[in-house]
């Protein structure tokens, strides 16, 4: 008679957070987490785009309010904080579906070496926060005269 075995499936949280981790190391920037395992309850989802002459980084951050948004740029690393709120009327009645998510969030990216951190520039409208980071003046190649001692 063959014998069943019990798998246990207690490591998949972790294993999920070492795939994230892994990710993050190769592409230096955060992939947002299962809500269970954030520590957001949400992340706006993003398109990153090379232009020639700078980056661009686009949110979906329908809902919450723009001038709250906190961006800080340390150690090449772009963050993205903010918080969508509920709206009072969700804290009435009865749902029979629950889809929107609010809450803080917060997003990380690793910029290249080629980036700009003292231009960049944000504005949003229609809920897409854009985020504009200029690429650095690639220096010109110089010839450089050696001078003879003695």
């Amino acid at each position: 008679m063959n014998q069943l075995r019990q798998v246990s499936f207690r490591r998949a949280p972790v294993f999920a957070s070492d795939v994230r981790n892994v990710f993050d190391h190769l592409f230096g920037n955060e992939i947002p987490a299962p809500a269970s395992q954030a520590e957001s309850a949400w992340a706006p989802r993003v398109d990153i785009r090379e232009e020639a002459g700078r980056f661009l980084i686009l949110a979906d951050v329908p809902g919450v309010d723009l001038a709250a948004i906190d961006i800080q740029m340390e150690k090449n690393v772009l963050s993205i904080k903010g918080e969508r709120k509920a709206f009072a009327s969700e804290t009435e009645g009865k749902f029979s579906r629950v889809e929107r998510t609010a809450g803080a969030f917060k997003r990380s990216f690793t910029l290249p070496e080629s980036a700009d951190a003292e231009g960049i520039t944000a504005s949003g409208s229609n809920g897409v926060l854009e985020i504009a980071i200029p690429k650095k003046a690639e220096s010109a190649p110089r010839r450089i005269v050696v001078n003879a001692v003695g």
